[in-house]
């Protein structure tokens, strides 16, 4: 059997004048284990004066996952929490019942200029937690568990996998891993979750004798051995884990099991029911399409 299921390439979007690639979700909504969402942000590179806005905004249902290769984004929720992201570092923001936060360039590094590169990923809540409170937890590079060796630098971001276990909380079977492989380096998949998938971050990357470039995300079948050769310097993502309980409905920026959480949650932030986010005035409005 074909250890590739599919081959699907980033589209890009426009995000008020910052561009990503987004990855997640495809074909309706289909999902990689818990995953429902991906966007692969930059590289880019920010003159002085210049760095990225996104303004105070509503999730529920699901929890964001931010992991940078370069520069720095400012996180503040209505929480109260102001947390730094830089790279190798992980914010995993669990929205439950609802949360708002805006993620801006800091003040220093506007100043200077800078370069941006990283991911962004939703992962969707199992129907028990859905309406848990909500909750940030930021972990450092050096608190995340990693293996060195034979050419591959991996750094697991979240969840269990590669004989490693992240102290992320997570909520159902996931993993979640950034590799950088020298050229000719390789890496087999682990095979114990039912769902996998490997993004190309950069570089290229070969699997069973087809060759694969930055952008392309590859879902491989459950059960089947997955060797990834780097054919030069190159980096990937590796996510997936157990289906979740029925499908999920995503609008927005809300994701849930129902159609009328998610009606439930746009009349909300329209009436102002969400909490604000402490010294931020700005808000997204509600998309009318």
């Amino acid at each position: 059997m074909n250890a590739i299921a599919q081959v699907l390439e980033s589209r890009k979007r426009d995000l008020g004048g910052f561009e990503v690639r987004r990855i997640l979700p495809y074909g309706g909504g289909r999902m990689v284990g818990p995953f429902i969402f991906l966007d692969h942000m930059g590289p880019v590179a920010f003159t002085a004066g210049q760095g990225i806005d996104v303004r105070p905004h509503p999730h529920v249902c699901l929890a964001t996952v931010t992991y940078l290769f370069e520069g720095e984004i400012e996180h503040r929720d209505s929480l109260g929490v102001v947390q730094t992201i830089k790279p190798g570092d992980v914010n995993w923001m669990t929205a439950g019942n609802g949360i708002v936060h805006s993620e801006r360039t800091g003040a220093a590094l506007r100043a200077s200029g800078h370069r941006l590169h990283g991911l962004q990923s939703w992962v969707a809540l199992p129907q028990t937690d859905e309406e848990t409170d909500p909750s940030f937890h930021h972990f450092s590079a050096k608190e995340l568990p990693s293996r060195d060796g034979d050419g591959v630098r991996l750094r697991l971001i979240a969840g269990v996998a590669f004989g490693l276990r992240s102290p992320v909380r997570v909520f159902s079977e996931m993993f979640y891993a950034a590799a950088s492989l020298d050229g000719n380096a390789a890496i087999d998949l682990p095979a114990e979750h039912a769902e996998r998938a490997a993004y190309v971050v950069d570089g290229a990357i070969e699997v069973e004798g087809r060759t694969f470039g930055e952008g392309t995300l590859l879902l491989f079948t459950e059960g089947e051995s997955v060797r990834l050769r780097a054919t030069m310097a190159s980096r990937v993502a590796l996510l997936g884990g157990a289906p979740l309980e029925g499908r999920r409905h995503i609008w927005w920026n809300f994701v849930a099991s129902s159609p009328e959480r998610i009606e439930r949650a746009k009349r909300d932030w329209v009436d102002g029911k969400f909490a604000k986010v402490p010294g931020e005035t700005e808000f997204i409005p509600l998309p009318t399409t």
